[in-house]
């Protein structure tokens, strides 16, 4: 069968597979508001309910107001646009062009899934003020230890529990340098003594009551002043879709194109559902 016959979800679940895969920061998010996305630069709208007023209440009385229930909008544009594009010649090709084409959709799902992870690693600037207090910031970073590191992971957990984010499923996403004092912390407890299912997620351990993940994509500037994140799903919602994979003639050469693009966005929908630190090596 030629190459060309393949159909497009063939490939569409290769490159797929290896977003799911190399994804840190993509695996901790929330996709509630995923919508249907069509094309660059449509908009999710995300709707939260106001508060709803308590009172006393006294027998025999009547009531002499009501409330009118209120609502916020916030847009979660999908503003990023990633694509792949590269060609085998017939004459490079005319002997191994399926071997050669899988391991370049590979790369190509990895290149996509790491400018993603990237993206949604970027979302630590919306942050709201209260919740770095304690763990450093632009001006001061902190030069944790490994007598330290927990402490502010205590610092982090505490500011979550102020800003009411839910106890349960909350995670930290650190560098591997941070990991290595984490590691070398008497507190921390390892995957191995949790089960598979956390093994198999990605994590690594938890240690305060966060379940750690290791990433080499945690912002930071010229090697120092590192953005560790603490949060939890319900914080950072994203919304994708890997559209129009497909394979065609080159219009110009004699060889078979490979295309395809990958449209998402995220927003940090509740700025007090993250804490970070600005973590330096020294």
């Amino acid at each position: 069968m030629a190459l060309t016959n393949l159909t497009p979800e063939v490939w569409s679940s290769i490159l797929q597979k290896y977003l799911d895969k190399n994804l840190v920061y993509g695996a901790l998010v929330n996709r509630d508001y995923q919508g249907e996305i069509t094309r660059f630069g449509d908009t999710v709208h995300i709707n939260q309910l106001g508060s709803v007023t308590i009172s006393d209440y006294t027998k025999d009385t009547d009531t002499t107001a009501t409330q009118v229930l209120t609502a916020t909008d916030q847009s979660l544009l999908i503003n990023q646009a990633k694509k792949y594009d590269f060609t085998i010649d017939d004459v490079d090709g005319a002997q191994n062009k399926i071997q050669a084409a899988m391991p370049a959709l590979e790369r190509a799902g990895y290149g996509l899934a790491d400018a993603l992870d990237q993206y949604i690693a970027s979302l630590y600037t919306g942050v709201a003020a209260a919740n770095i207090v304690g763990l450093g910031n632009d001006t001061t970073a902190v030069v944790p230890t490994k007598a330290t590191i927990y402490g502010y992971f205590v610092t982090a957990r505490t500011l979550l529990a102020e800003a009411n984010v839910p106890a349960n499923d909350r995670w930290a996403i650190v560098p591997s340098w941070v990991m290595a004092l984490i590691i070398a912390s008497p507190e921390f407890i390892s995957a191995s003594n949790l089960g598979d299912s956390v093994k198999e997620s990605g994590a690594v351990g938890q240690i305060c009551g966060f379940t750690i993940y290791e990433s080499n994509n945690v912002p930071n500037t010229a090697g120092a002043k590192y953005k560790v994140m603490f949060g939890h799903a319900m914080s950072i919602t994203l919304a994708e879709q890997l559209m129009k994979p497909e394979i065609i003639r080159h219009y110009i050469r004699l060889g078979d194109q490979y295309r395809g693009l990958h449209l998402y966005g995220a927003k940090l929908t509740h700025s007090t559902g993250i804490a970070v630190a600005t973590f330096s090596k020294s």
